[in-house]
């Protein structure tokens, strides 16, 4: 196991997080623990516009690491404290990747079950290699992937996600790609460069527009019709209200690139 965990690194207003524990690059409790701290530290880094989260080795994310997990069942308690403590820090890292004010990427190569196909799901945008494979294959050892399937089924068909779910089978990226849980996929050795040209397409957008609107889309997804209406009506006015909307109206009809003003 790396020391490092997490490797991370900027590219201009892109911020790469990796995965550094192959090969299976398990979600342990240590390895959750210091992605939270990263997207922590992001959430409030404004020169951050876009996250990317990746792995090392030829595997995405086996899941959590279910050998730590068993020897917890040596604890007085059958090892329910250590499992709670688990789930919670999964729970949170899920909802930060949902929450955080940036886009963040998954950029995927090899597999990512169970508690990776979780991750994946969670992001807002994935690009994947050909040589991808995803599944959520827990119900194969006697144990249902229930916290993934909040992600999962909020990424694609729910009918899909529960044949995942209730098979264990295993899905190729252009299966991934038809059902909706992966954007777009690339030849295994182009993959890095897609992403940092979509990472820096968005990051060159407006910081105050992504913000907004990533927040709105999540918001009402939530909500009714007519609750959603309201609510991102209100969303369009405070972005029309910003310094960057009106730059970007004068920069369109000025036919220029616009400077945006808001960091």
């Amino acid at each position: 196991m790396s020391d490092t965990l997490i490797g991370a690194e900027r590219r201009g207003a892109v911020l790469r997080l990796a995965l550094e524990n192959p090969p299976a690059n398990l979600l342990s409790l240590g390895v959750m623990e210091a992605l939270q701290a990263e997207l922590d530290a992001a959430g409030r880094d404004k020169s951050v516009r876009v996250v990317v989260i990746a792995a090392a080795g030829k595997l995405f994310s086996a899941g959590h690491d279910l050998k730590e997990m068993t020897a917890h069942r040596a604890d007085a308690d059958g090892g329910k404290a250590f499992f709670e403590r688990t789930f919670a820090a999964c729970a949170r890292l899920m909802q930060s990747i949902v929450d955080l004010p940036q886009p963040v990427i998954a950029e995927v190569d090899g597999v990512a079950t169970a508690a990776g196909c979780q991750l994946v799901a969670s992001c807002d945008l994935a690009i994947a290699s050909d040589q991808s494979r995803f599944g959520v294959n827990g119900i194969d050892v006697g144990l249902f992937c229930s916290t993934p399937a909040v992600a999962l089924t909020r990424a694609i068909n729910r009918k899909r996600a529960m044949e995942m779910l209730l098979t264990g089978e295993m899905i190729d990226a252009q299966t991934a790609l038809a059902f909706g849980l992966v954007n777009r996929i690339v030849p295994r050795e182009g993959l890095s460069e897609a992403v940092v040209e979509i990472a820096n397409r968005i990051a060159a957008k407006s910081p105050t527009a992504v913000r907004l609107g990533k927040k709105a889309v999540r918001t009402q997804a939530a909500m009714g019709l007519a609750d959603a209406y309201e609510h991102t009506s209100r969303v369009m006015i405070e972005n029309m209200l910003a310094a960057d909307a009106e730059e970007g109206i004068d920069a369109f009809f000025e036919k220029r690139r616009p400077v945006w003003r808001e960091q």
